[in-house]
């Protein structure tokens, strides 16, 4: 088992139970873990202190998980790994479209949980080895920001959203298929059930409506996956 003695992961779950099982779980994997039972403590440790990672549940007392994650987007990109039982689309949705980097419906298993932490952690360590890309005077893709800059506006993409977008930038004008979107994207297998990726599509697309990004169009090709098109000027 592979330790991780310097990464340090913010547990916000208000479950007693699931919050030691938690601790035990991810420091037996060699992390070290803060817990907090209240959405405003945990803010509040955000806030105060560096952590690799942000474990956060959606039903908290107080500051619900929602509001704490909309909070913490606007001041900081630590990664968040949502944790709820309200699993259904309507929740994913907004829990991807206010900044989470995964959701986690409850129940989980302990090794589904590490898989995700995993893929996470992983996904950081690689942008954070990228150097910053510079296209034209119109687009600027950030990696520190993990987001777009068009014509000096940010787009306010999420980590997720920015690492889909720029590896479709990076194939303009050809079909990336759900799989292979999957893997390099989110890290995980692609399942026809699983709506993850389409939802941080409908998310960029909304995002780019938003700023007037005419210029890029995000497309779905039926029954093969997404390309990305670079329109004229």
């Amino acid at each position: 088992m592979q330790l991780h003695t310097d990464r340090h992961i913010l547990a916000i779950e208000d479950d007693p139970v699931l919050g030691a099982h938690l601790k035990t779980s991810l420091e037996h994997q060699g992390f070290q873990v803060t817990l907090a039972d209240q959405g405003d403590a945990g803010l509040a440790l955000a806030s105060q202190a560096q952590f690799d990672l942000i474990l956060l549940d959606v039903l908290l007392p107080g500051l619900d998980g929602m509001e704490v994650l909309t909070r913490l987007r606007s001041r900081q990109r630590t990664p968040v790994l949502m944790m709820s039982a309200l699993g259904d689309e309507a929740h994913r949705i907004r829990g991807f479209d206010n900044g989470a980097d995964d959701y986690l419906p409850k129940p989980f298993s302990v090794e589904e949980l590490r898989v995700r932490v995993a893929a996470i952690l992983r996904r950081v360590d690689y942008e954070r080895a990228q150097p910053e890309v510079a296209d034209d005077e119109t687009l600027l893709f950030d990696e520190q920001r993990s987001d777009l800059c068009h014509h000096g506006r940010w787009i306010g993409l999420t980590s997720t959203e920015y690492r889909l977008l720029k590896l479709l930038y990076a194939n303009l004008g050809e079909v990336q298929s759900k799989p292979f979107l999957y893997r390099q994207v989110l890290y995980r297998a692609y399942s026809r059930h699983d709506r993850s990726l389409d939802m941080h599509v409908s998310n960029i697309r909304r995002k780019l409506a938003r700023e007037n990004v005419a210029d890029l169009r995000l497309e779905a090709v039926w029954g093969k996956g997404y390309l990305l098109n670079r329109q004229p000027a």
